[in-house]
């Protein structure tokens, strides 16, 4: 009987190997694709399109509500005082200055040239890439 179940651990470990030779042998392609962008959407040759999913400013701002709603019934049953619900709307759905989107892409283009940086590619000239990005923006 041992020698039947030493056979058998045998034939399963031979059986193992020969289907992990396989699968390396077969998988070089798909491992070299790996970051080359094949999600990637080709891009339309129209104008850009609006935005599908976009709600109107009441939609959105009555969901912020709920959401602000919600969080302060947690604040009470923690027992935390619930904060002024307006007040955080109102701070929420502030729209933010020119300047203000200007320096947060300006940070971001900067961020991403120590990353080119970093793996020795050339450095991108700061203030048209902002431009660019901001042009794309609106």
């Amino acid at each position: 009987m041992q020698d039947a179940l030493v056979t058998l651990v045998l034939v399963v470990v031979a059986l193992g190997g020969v289907v992990a030779v396989y699968a390396v042998a077969t998988s070089g392609h798909a491992y070299r694709e790996i970051g080359k962008g094949g999600l990637d959407v080709p891009a339309s040759t129209g104008p850009p399109a609006a935005p599908a999913a976009t709600d109107p400013p009441d939609d959105r701002d009555e969901e912020i509500r709920e959401l602000l709603e919600a969080r302060n019934a947690l604040r009470v049953r923690r027992g935390e005082p619930p904060l002024d619900v307006d007040a955080e709307l109102a701070a929420l759905t502030a729209g933010t200055s020119a300047g203000d989107l200007r320096e947060e892409v300006r940070a971001l283009v900067e961020a991403r040239n120590a990353r080119r940086a970093r793996v020795g590619l050339a450095a991108l000239e700061v203030d048209a890439e902002v431009e660019r990005r901001l042009r794309d923006l609106t």
